[in-house]
């Protein structure tokens, strides 16, 4: 009769091997993290608040929360980028 030692050791690197088999590759798990974050930064930059400006039939500036159907519209960020300073006290 074997040692109970020795089947423990066994399945433990059983185990080990089959963790060192079914991991990725490094260039596979940093590809994924790229998309990751890329995808996170697209999902932060569509949550900014925004407003729509347009001009009408009339020529009328509009500025809207919803972008106009079937017109050229500019977005304008409510909230300024990192690296923008708001001084409301010059005129």
């Amino acid at each position: 009769m074997r040692p109970v030692w020795a089947v423990g050791l066994g399945l433990a690197a059983g185990c080990a091997l089959a963790w060192w088999l079914s991991r990725d590759p490094p260039e596979v798990v940093e590809a994924r993290q790229a998309r990751a974050e890329a995808a996170a930064a697209a999902n932060a930059e569509e949550a900014r608040p925004v407003l729509y400006r347009w001009r009408d039939e009339a020529g009328n500036l509009q500025v809207t929360e919803r972008p106009p159907d079937g017109r050229a519209y500019e977005k304008v960020d409510l909230s300024p980028r990192e690296g923008i300073e708001i001084d409301g006290s010059r005129r």
